[in-house]
């Protein structure tokens, strides 16, 4: 398990994190969100010792991390960490023996994630010769090659088309499968609820909420409720308690509601009232508790 624990850095007047904590277990993921600015880059500079912390510990499996368990990790810095000129899996080969693999290993792992990640045909390209989408691909296989423990990505969907998103998607989600821990951060927050089972929101340093998404969701005070009613049906929602905001078009009503209210009544007044064509009830999106615990 990768444990952040009370990370204070300042640069001058910037206060970049301040009492920082967060977990991330193995054959998990955890998306780590937060403005541009707040710390994420920082916090996760310091698992690698790029950064040293004014205070606090980052720890791996309960003690201070080694340079043998970095060997074991993977990182993906958001600013590409690529020799240029280099040729692809040249490269690759090259990073495959520097976490440790021999060369002939190295070299047949380079191979399998070219492959994997679509790249097999670009293997002997220089990296600089390569499309943005096509490097960043090349910089995920860069931190896969030497099969890490720890997977750490600075926004790795930045960039990519749809098709590139998916395939970075399913890397990820192979690895936690496999046992790795997984911690990325992004601004695509659909996505991140979409992957991954925790999350850690930090704002200006400081980690504001974590934990399990559907538990935060359903943590959350309030809930959504769309329903359309073919024939009338207006007053069931006027006299519906607990509603903070309502929007009305036409037949169908979206609310927003206090999560204690009791929609069973709702559905019942509906259904004696007229023909019920569309009844959603749910939590909140992730990117709306986002940017409320933001704001």
């Amino acid at each position: 398990m990768l444990e952040i624990a009370g990370l204070a850095k300042t640069y001058g007047e910037v206060l970049a994190l301040d009492d920082c904590s967060l977990t991330v277990a193995p054959g998990r993921m955890l998306g780590f969100l937060g403005p541009n600015g707040a710390g994420k880059t920082t916090a996760m500079r310091a698992v690698f010792g790029l950064i040293t912390p004014d205070r606090g510990a980052v720890t791996w499996h309960g003690r201070p991390i080694t340079d043998d368990d970095r060997l074991r990790f993977g990182y993906m810095p958001e600013t590409r960490g690529l020799y240029p000129k280099m040729r692809a899996a040249d490269q690759l080969t090259y990073l495959g023996a520097l976490h440790g693999l021999d060369t002939t290993t190295s070299r047949t792992s380079a191979g399998q994630w070219l492959e994997r990640l679509g790249l097999t045909e670009r293997a002997n390209d220089p990296v600089e010769k390569l499309s943005h989408g096509n490097q960043q691909r090349v910089q995920l296989a860069a931190a896969l090659v030497h099969s890490p423990e720890l997977l750490v990505l600075d926004e790795p969907f930045s960039g990519l088309d749809p098709i590139g998103v998916e395939t970075m998607a399913g890397v990820l989600r192979e690895r936690a499968d496999a046992g790795s821990a997984v911690l990325f951060s992004s601004h695509q927050l659909d996505l991140v609820e979409d992957l991954c089972e925790d999350v850690a929101i930090i704002n200006k340093g400081r980690v504001v909420m974590s934990g399990n998404v559907d538990q935060i969701k359903d943590a959350s005070p309030v809930r959504h409720l769309e329903i359309e009613i073919a024939d009338g049906g207006g007053e069931v929602i006027s006299n519906l308690d607990g509603v903070i905001r309502s929007e009305t078009v036409g037949r169908r009503h979206q609310l927003l509601i206090d999560a204690k209210v009791d929609v069973r009544s709702v559905l019942r007044d509906a259904l004696a009232t007229g023909q019920i064509r569309r009844f959603i009830y749910s939590t909140p999106s992730l990117s709306e508790i986002f940017l409320e615990a933001v704001s």
